[in-house]
């Protein structure tokens, strides 16, 4: 008989993403997968210590109604007091939790999944550590992604650098100081290897700093995939068909999604932007070997290792489920 497992979503890109490669990776032989997305109240914003085991920020409670789950994977600090409230309910429920959920009934997830950059916390029992986040792309994903998408970049001369752009994080704005560091690294290594960009930036970009990065990259040949274009989204044609990329590694998922194509990932630190967490993350995967530093005098980069703790994750729940 298969094991039911809720995967609690909420409206977090990043954190959703980190779900869903996770949920790839469950055996659907063994495992039935429920997601369920939560909607929240602005109670949701309170910390923990004040949410504890309990449905407060919760607009849509009626998605937990169902078949009592045997496991259940809290995906974010703000769904960690709905998982402790079900497993209050029905103690046998076996918790598993992405990301720190803060201090308040801690011991009752079975495993809490965090990365290394988050290594300053107390060590405890439950506690596992993974060199970045876990993902969702793989072979299999690649392969689909390159059959719809790589004959749309046959005609840009090779090779293909894949150029994708975060900005701004909590209190550090992405300035146009940084968006032309990034932009004159980025030509430079275009001049020593040749080719064409792939490029696409984020909502946090900036319109002022995406402007001075197409400016300064305007005479490499390129396809443009820019905030708030209508046309369908390329990333995963990038990871597929790129020869190698460059991410700006103010976003853990965006960097650990890049370097889970196993191609030569360059990361952009720029100056005075990341924070000490950002830059424990980008050290972690240049000790590695997952990728390398971004800067105007770097050397071509190889790469070779694929970064997926996704399959590391969930060979542990299944573990502990079964």
């Amino acid at each position: 008989m298969k094991k039911i497992i809720w995967i609690l979503l909420d409206n977090r890109m990043g954190s959703v993403g980190q779900a869903k490669g996770i949920m790839q990776e469950l055996s659907p032989e063994k495992f039935d997968v429920v997601e369920k997305k939560l909607e929240y109240s602005r109670w949701a914003a309170l910390p923990n210590f004040l949410r504890r085991s309990s449905l407060l920020g919760v607009a849509n409670p009626e998605i937990l109604q169902g078949e009592t789950p045997d496991a259940v994977l809290s995906t974010s600090r703000r769904t960690a007091p709905i998982a402790l409230y079900l497993k209050r309910k029905n103690p046998h429920i076996k918790l598993f939790q992405l990301m720190f959920p803060g201090q308040y009934g801690i011991n009752k997830f079975e495993k809490i999944f965090l990365p290394k950059h988050d290594a300053n916390k107390k060590e405890l029992p439950n506690f596992y550590w993974t060199v970045g986040s876990p993902h969702r792309v793989t072979h299999a994903v690649l392969e689909s992604a390159a059959q719809e998408w790589c004959d749309k970049f046959a005609n840009l001369p090779k090779p293909l650098t894949a150029l994708i752009i975060g900005g701004a994080i909590k209190g550090k704005p992405f300035t146009q100081e940084n968006a032309k560091l990034l932009a004159d690294d980025v030509k430079a290594l275009k001049q020593r290897i040749g080719g064409s960009l792939l490029i696409t930036d984020s909502r946090r970009t900036g319109a002022e700093a995406e402007k001075v990065i197409v400016e300064i990259l305007k005479d490499i040949p390129s396809y443009r995939f820019l905030w708030g274009s209508k046309d369908d989204n390329p990333l995963m044609g990038y990871y597929a068909c790129a020869d190698n990329l460059v991410v700006t590694g103010d976003s853990v998922s965006m960097c650990c999604e890049a370097c889970g194509t196993g191609k030569p990932v360059y990361v952009f630190e720029g100056k005075n932007w990341l924070t000490s967490k950002h830059l424990r993350f980008t050290k972690s995967l240049f000790d590695e070997g997952y990728a390398t530093r971004l800067d105007d005098k770097c050397e071509q980069f190889r790469g070779g290792r694929v970064l997926y703790p996704s399959a590391e994750i969930a060979q542990i729940i299944e573990a502990v489920v079964s």
